[in-house]
C-alpha cells in the first residue's frame, strides 16, 4: 500500500497547487469564531462556562486552578518524567538565556540614540489539550517568558471530561514558576485573555500553539484586541532526503508528525533521479507500513498520511525551490553528507527550525534540545520566525538632542516638513530654536 501520493519534478506553476496546506477547503470557520469572542467579551465567565460544557462536555462551578492543586500535581507525577523535564527545561532555558538582549546606543553630533528593553508585562500561554497533554509547550512557553522577566505569566488548557488538568501540564508549569492557571480552551479562551472575564485578567500577549479554531481566534484578536505571537496552527513536517538516508528514519520523522492529528502534514522529498527516486520510495513506504502496526494512534496517521505528499526531484536546487515554496514548520535534512547538508541549508530561506542530519530528529527540538517548539506553520515561515526570548520583550526607542544637535539637524528636519506639508512639525523644531513664537 502507498501511503504518500507520488510527484516527479513538478514544475513551479504547480507547486501552490500541490503544496497545499490540510484543511484549506475546508468550511470557513470565521464567523463561528467571531461569534465566540463575542459571547465571551459579552458575558465574560458565564460564557466560559457554557462553551466548556459545550464543546469538552464538562461543568465547571469555575475556571482557575487552585493552588492546592496545582501543588498536589507534584505526588502524581513519574520520577522518570520529573527528571526528563528537568534535563529539558534546563536545556532550553540554556538556550533562550544566550537570547538575552542588550540595548544599542548610538551617539553623534549632539543626538543620542538607543533602545530601552523592557519585558511584556502580562502574558497569556495557550497550551492545547486534545489528545494529548502538551507538556513541552508549557516549558516552551515558560521558559522564555521567565527569562524575559515578564511580571505574570497566565496558562490557559482545556479540562478533561471529569474537568481535570493532566498532573504533568500542572507540574511542568509549576516547574517554571506559572501557578496563575484555568481550565478554559479552545476559541473562548483565546477571547478570554483577549478581552479579560471577571476571573481571568486581560493580558497583552497571547502565545501558543492550537488547532484552526485557536489559530482563527488569535488571528481575529490580534488584529483588534491583543496583540499574538504568531500563526501557530496544525503542526507540519518536510523531510528533505537521498538514497543514503535510512528509510526507517526517514519514515519515522514522517509519522512522528503525523501522529500529531488528522490535520497534520508530513512531506518528503527524495533528492535523486527518477529510477532511483522511486525505489526509495518504495522503501519509505515499506518502513511506514512497518512501523505502522507499532503505534496507537493509527486513525490519525492515516489521515495525516492521505493528505501528505512525496515529490522525487533530482536536484539540490529544486529541493531548494520546493522546500522555500512550503515554508515547513519544521524541515528536516537528512543527506550524503554534512557537506551536502550545509549546501542545502545555505538554500533555504523559508523555515521554521531546520534540523540536520540522521541524528537531528523532529523530537528534540521538540522536547529538549533547547530551541522552541512554538514555530510559523502554515507557511507564514516565509514572514515569521519561531518563538524566542525577543517574543516577550519590547525594544523601546530612547533619543536626547542637544541644542547644537537638533541645530544640526533643523534644516533636514525642516524641509521635510515643508515637503510633507506639515506646518507644526516644522513650528516644533523653529520655536526651540527661536526663529518662531
Amino acid at each position: 500500500m502507498a501511503y504518500l501520493n507520488r510527484f516527479y519534478d513538478p514544475p513551479e506553476d504547480r507547486f501552490s497547487e500541490l503544496l497545499e496546506r490540510t484543511g484549506t477547503t475546508q468550511e470557513n470557520i470565521s464567523c463561528p469564531v467571531a461569534a465566540i469572542i463575542a459571547a465571551v467579551k459579552a458575558e465574560g465567565d458565564e460564557a466560559l462556562l457554557r462553551f466548556t460544557e459545550e464543546f469538552d462536555k464538562v461543568t465547571l462551578s469555575s475556571l482557575r486552578i487552585p493552588t492546592s492543586e496545582i501543588q498536589k500535581a507534584e505526588e502524581l507525577v513519574d520520577e522518570t518524567l520529573k527528571k526528563a523535564l528537568a534535563v529539558a527545561k534546563a536545556n532550553i532555558e540554556a538556550f533562550h538565556q544566550a537570547q538575552s538582549a542588550e540595548g544599542e546606543r548610538l551617539e553623534r553630533e549632539g543626538i543620542a540614540l538607543w533602545r530601552k528593553i523592557v519585558p511584556i508585562d502580562r502574558v497569556g500561554l495557550y497550551v492545547p489539550g486534545g489528545s494529548a497533554p502538551l507538556i513541552s509547550t508549557v516549558l516552551m512557553l515558560a521558559i522564555p517568558a521567565q527569562v524575559a522577566g515578564c511580571k505574570e505569566i497566565v496558562l490557559c488548557t482545556p479540562p478533561d471530561r471529569d474537568g481535570r488538568v493532566n498532573p504533568a501540564i500542572l507540574y511542568a508549569a509549576q516547574l517554571c514558576g506559572v501557578n496563575e492557571i484555568y481550565r478554559v480552551g479552545g476559541a473562548q479562551a483565546i477571547g478570554a485573555m483577549a478581552t479579560g472575564t471577571a476571573s481571568i485578567k486581560k493580558v497583552d500577549k497571547i502565545y501558543g500553539p492550537g488547532n484552526r479554531w485557536v489559530t482563527e481566534a488569535k488571528t481575529q484578536v490580534g488584529s483588534a484586541l491583543c496583540a499574538i505571537d504568531l500563526p501557530a496552527g496544525p503542526s507540519e513536517v518536510m523531510v528533505v532526503a537521498d538514497s543514503f538516508a535510512d528509510p526507517v528514519f526517514v519514515a519515522s520523522d514522517l509519522l512522528s508528525q503525523a501522529e500529531h492529528g488528522p490535520d497534520s502534514q508530513a512531506m518528503l522529498i527524495i533528492c535523486a533521479d527518477r529510477e532511483d527516486g522511486e525505489l526509495y520510495a518504495d522503501a519509505v513506504e515499506k518502513a511506514i507500513a512497518e512501523q505502522l502496526k507499532q503505534l496507537e494512534r493509527k486513525a490519525a496517521l492515516e489521515a495525516s498520511l492521505a493528505n501528505s505528499r512525496l515529490f522525487i526531484i533530482p536536484s539540490l536546487e529544486g529541493c531548494a525551490r520546493l522546500a522555500n515554496a512550503y515554508a515547513s514548520e519544521h524541515l528536516i535534512i537528512n543527506l550524503q553528507n554534512e557537506k551536502k547538508e550545509e549546501q542545502l541549508l545555505s538554500m533555504i530561506t523559508n523555515a521554521g527550525s531546520i534540523f540536520l542530519g540522521p541524528w537531528s530528529p523532529e523530537s528534540s527540538g521538540d522536547y529538549a534540545s533547547g530551541t522552541n517548539h512554538t514555530l510559523p506553520t502554515g507557511g507564514w515561515a516565509r514572514g515569521y520566525s519561531g518563538l524566542s526570548t525577543d517574543s516577550f520583550i519590547k525594544k523601546i526607542t530612547v533619543q536626547r538632542l542637544s541644542r547644537e544637535g537638533l541645530e544640526n539637524l533643523a534644516p533636514t528636519l525642516a524641509a521635510m516638513a515643508d515637503a510633507e506639508g506639515l506646518k507644526a512639525h516644522r513650528r516644533a523644531v523653529d520655536v526651540r530654536l527661536g526663529e518662531e513664537r
